[in-house]
């Protein structure tokens, strides 16, 4: 996989980060986990994502972009309509098998401090 610096990974972690480290970035935000989810079910329009997961235009626009960038998502056109679905139906089976990893730690993931980072400062501190 290619890293592109579009808008999932930008150019300061494209430059010291593996493909790996790229696919898991695509994959690190909750709201293109669940359009990947949505997507598993088949294609969709904007509009469907919308509705169906209660974001705005943008936000969903902004994230298709993201995964698109990544190479997990595209489309087809259909006149005026874009119908979006994964490109690659392994990635289903990845996040089944990190669902299954979850479950054997105990969701302990959640709790290990490099997880709460961003940008240098801790999210649980922030939260306080």
């Amino acid at each position: 996989m290619a890293i592109d610096t579009g808008s999932c990974v930008n150019a300061e972690i494209a430059a010291g980060v593996s493909p790996a480290a790229a696919l898991f970035h695509s994959l690190s935000d909750e709201t293109r986990l669940r359009i990947v989810r949505r997507l598993a079910h088949g294609e969709a329009r904007v509009v469907d994502l919308t509705g169906e997961l209660g974001l705005a235009q943008s936000t969903v626009s902004k994230h298709l972009a993201c995964l698109r960038d990544c190479g997990l998502v595209d489309y087809r056109a259909e006149g005026r309509q874009s119908f979006y679905a994964l490109t690659r139906p392994e990635l289903m089976d990845m996040l089944a098998a990190a669902e299954t990893l979850l479950a054997a730690t105990g969701h302990a993931v959640a709790l290990c401090p490099a997880s709460t980072r961003e940008g240098g400062a801790d999210v649980m501190e922030a939260a306080e």
